[in-house]
């Protein structure tokens, strides 16, 4: 036999207690009274409780006949096992003990405890078969667990009993408080509702079990709201509980409801909600005038229709249940003045109904009902719902302005119609008794640009053509003055609208350029194109649209209209090149089909780029291949330009410098006898007396004719002509010199430029005092000693120091050179 003896706390153990009391009496009597079964095993005796499971083996026994008795094996009886939840105990809570019959003690028997939460929830002694808790159970998320129990042999694993299920169910404890899902709450009562209307319902849940104790068991009390509301416990059904609440009084109140479990008794827990309670309207109050009598005025010049005044009766209540109807019930000007309902205040306003006179009649007396239209049959003994006011109206006199017949004036014109095109007539009379004529005339102020002319008789006329597409409506004023009388005038609007005329030329609704790849395959659109019209447009007028006729049998590009104003540009033809052409032309016409019929010829431009195989434009410039990324074309010769014009400025610049500061002919040194001072002394003979280049002289080079340029680069080094570094012999001719040089510097490269000039100052001969040249007395270097200057007397003595002070440097530079 098998037995699992579970353990409770608290009330839970006294009840176990008297269970297994019960079942242990009911045991006893069933088995005293069976026949023939004195002799059974005490074990299978045991009190059970519903912590105790038995299992009977077969047994047999003799009868009192001597035949052998069969006893059938029994499966596991199991009562219902409970753990109490959120137990915090510092051991391990015991749920029951398993042990089976074949038992001994002696350790043999192995228990084993499978299914819900076993081995980590419930764990077994599988010596002794007491079963643990050994977590703290909550039943909001699991309310029972389902185990299986069985004894096997500890050595073999073999199972000595079969195995049964038992169930381990988690009492519940008041561990939840209740909760309002749906807080906060807002209900609407009608106000005047009589003492218990059903104002609404709250709810509250509470997660405790409901089947055991009063966890579950919620009361509603009402904590703010009293004494104007109550709450049936039970339900949570709220109610009114005062009579005749006035919403004009009071409009909202504020309602807490607690919902406490235990059934409200104390140590039970609680949850509040807010109802926020708003009383609706109800017409329970008659419209009431301010005052019984009201003064009013009227001028003799009001025209018809004019506001005399107004009032209002004055009601509480709201939307329909306070409107007011208004309506003239008695006095002597119902037949000379009007009432209306103004719809957004609410407002009786009086009106003309016609014109008074001051002379025929100088007062009226009028009576007026203000009434609700929508009465509430339960408010009828608070009634009546009407009140009623005298309105008294007097006639006051005036000298009255002409008055236009009509209040405004509207008229049409045709657009671009010519000068002095009559628009409309405008007509106004004096209504005094003179009945004076009356004159008129437009207000520039209203007519700046002064399209418009008014003739005596009122007659308005156009100045020049009008352009509707310009300005479509013309609001002017005229003005009547009454002529002889106090000068007063009357204005009124004249509206003048500007009837279209279709005069204006369609053209693109947008101007945009068209990107198309170069990949572009033939047929497909890639462009719908669509049109506007300054004009107006006809309901069957529409835009169509063709090919120019210099481009209608284009191979690139065609045009279909789609006949909705609307047109799509096709491709042709496939092989496209931006190198080659990278814009396209197509002039379109556009016609409005209007009447009379506008056309016009624009001009799409169509821009060939260069696409990736998504047909995703990735360039639409010529020089993409060459440019860097992000510069323009426009960018790139931009900078171009400007280091070109710095270069140009670079190089003049040092031109200049140059030409101003350094010859072109390279010189040794800068000599001070360079050139002669002329003086005008008749002596020493007047042949050489003139300036003269000395320096061709002292050149070695320049002497024999190879002159470096600084200004260019030779490309030839031309061989050093015979002769130079000799000499000049005695006979040397200045003039064969200067001719020689002449025809050398024409053929030599080297030279200097054209416009070089070269001077050589040279009388000719004939001189009686002979030539002071060098070079007709230069024989040897010993000859350019010019010691004997000094015997030619103190005219030349400062000629004599200059050139006897080079000499040395002279002979000293040519020995250098020619070493």
């Amino acid at each position: 036999m098998a037995a699992l003896i579970a353990k409770r706390q608290g009330f839970g153990l006294l009840r176990a207690l008297l269970v297994l009391l019960g079942i242990s009496v009911l045991c006893s009597v069933a088995l005293g009274t069976r026949k023939g079964h004195a002799s059974l095993d005490h074990r299978s005796q045991r009190h059970r409780h519903p912590g105790h499971l038995s299992l009977h083996r077969h047994r047999q026994r003799t009868g009192k006949e001597g035949q052998v008795l069969h006893r059938s094996k029994r499966g596991w009886v199991w009562n219902q096992f409970f753990v109490i939840e959120e137990y915090t105990g510092p051991d391990p809570v015991l749920v029951g003990r398993l042990h089976s019959d074949v038992d001994k003690g002696d350790g043999t028997i192995k228990y084993i405890l499978s299914g819900e939460g076993a081995g980590t929830i419930f764990v077994i002694d599988d010596k002794t078969g007491n079963i643990h808790a050994t977590k703290t159970l909550d039943r909001e998320e699991q309310a029972q667990y389902t185990l299986t129990a069985q004894a096997v042999a500890r050595d073999t694993n073999e199972p000595l009993e079969p195995p049964s299920e038992f169930i381990v169910k988690v009492q519940d404890i008041n561990d939840n408080p209740p909760e309002f899902l749906h807080g906060p709450y807002y209900a609407r009562v009608p106000e005047m509702s009589n003492v218990g209307t059903s104002v609404m319902q709250v709810t509250a849940t509470d997660a405790d079990d409901p089947t055991y104790g009063n966890s579950a068991r919620l009361v509603y009390s009402i904590l703010q709201g009293q004494p104007y509301f109550s709450v049936e416990p039970q339900t949570g059904i709220i109610r009114t509980a005062l009579p005749n609440m006035d919403r004009e009084a009071r409009q909202e109140y504020d309602v807490v409801i607690q919902a406490k479990d235990m059934g409200g008794h104390m140590g039970g827990l609680s949850g509040t909600t807010e109802v926020k309670i708003t009383l609706t309207d109800v017409n329970d109050n008659p419209p009431k005038f301010p005052q019984s009598v009201y003064s009013m005025s009227v001028s003799e010049d009001k025209v018809p229709g004019e506001e005399v005044g107004r009032l209002k009766a004055k009601d509480p209540d709201l939307e329909d249940n306070g409107l007011v109807n208004y309506r003239l019930i008695d006095g002597d000007g119902i037949s000379m003045f009007e009432l209306s309902t103004n719809s957004e205040t609410r407002e009786a306003v009086i009106k003309l109904k016609m014109q008074v006179d001051f002379e025929t009649k100088r007062s009226y007396t009028l009576k007026v009902e203000g009434s609700n239209p929508h009465i509430d049959p339960r408010f009828l003994a608070w009634g009546p719902y009407k009140d009623e006011a005298t309105i008294k109206i007097s006639v006051e006199d005036a000298d009255e302005p002409p008055v236009f017949i009509a209040p405004t004036y509207t008229f049409e014109v045709e657009e671009n119609a010519p000068q002095g095109t009559p628009v409309g007539r405008v007509h106004a009379k004096d209504t005094d008794v003179a009945n004076n004529p009356v004159r008129y005339m437009i207000p520039r102020y209203t007519d700046v640009d002064q399209f418009f002319s008014i003739s005596e008789d009122g007659m308005i006329t156009t100045t020049r053509p009008l352009d509707r597409e310009t300005q479509p409506w013309h609001n002017i004023s005229v003005s009547a003055i009454e002529i002889g009388g106090h000068h007063q005038d009357t204005k009124v609007r004249v509206n003048i609208k500007v009837k279209d005329v279709n005069d204006n030329s369609p053209e693109f609704a947008t101007n945009n350029e068209v990107l198309m790849c170069e990949n572009v395959a033939p047929g497909k659109v890639i462009e719908t194109i669509s049109a506007v019209d300054k004009d107006e447009m006809g309901h069957r007028q529409h835009f169509t649209f063709s090919l120019a006729p210099e481009v209608a049998h284009n191979q690139n590009f065609s045009l279909k209209d789609n006949r909705d104003s609307t047109a799509s540009i096709y491709v042709l033809r496939k092989g496209f090149s931006r190198l080659t052409q990278d814009v396209y032309y197509i002039p379109i016409e556009i016609n409005d089909n209007g009447f009379p019929s506008m056309s016009s010829t624009n001009t799409l431009t169509i821009r060939v780029c260069s696409c990736d195989s998504k047909d995703t434009i990735l360039s639409c410039n010529v020089e993409p291949y060459v440019l860097p990324a992000g510069l323009s074309t426009g960018a790139l010769i931009a900078i171009l330009a400007c280091i070109v014009i710095l270069l140009a400025i670079v190089v003049l610049f040092v031109a200049l410098r140059r030409q101003k500061k350094e010859p072109l002919i390279v010189f040794e040194e800068e000599d001070i006898r360079e050139n002669i001072i002329t003086y005008d002394d008749e002596g020493g003979g007047e042949e050489d007396t003139e300036a003269f280049d000395i320096a061709t002289l002292q050149n070695p080079d320049g002497a024999n004719g190879f002159l470096p340029r600084r200004d260019i680069k030779p490309e030839l080094q031309y061989p050093i002509r015979p002769g130079i570094g000799r000499p000049v012999p005695n006979s040397v001719d200045v003039d064969d010199f200067i001719k020689t040089r002449i025809a050398e510097a024409d053929s030599d490269p080297t030279a200097p430029p054209y416009d070089s000039i070269q001077i050589y100052g040279y009388e000719g001969r004939g001189s009686l005092a002979g030539s002071l040249s060098s070079l007709e007395s230069v024989t040897t270097e010993s000859d350019l000693d010019y010691d004997y200057l000094q015997s030619w007397g103190p005219r030349f003595r400062k000629l004599a120091d200059l050139y006897g002070t080079k000499d040395c440097s002279i002979h000293d530079m040519d020995d250098g050179e020619d070493s």
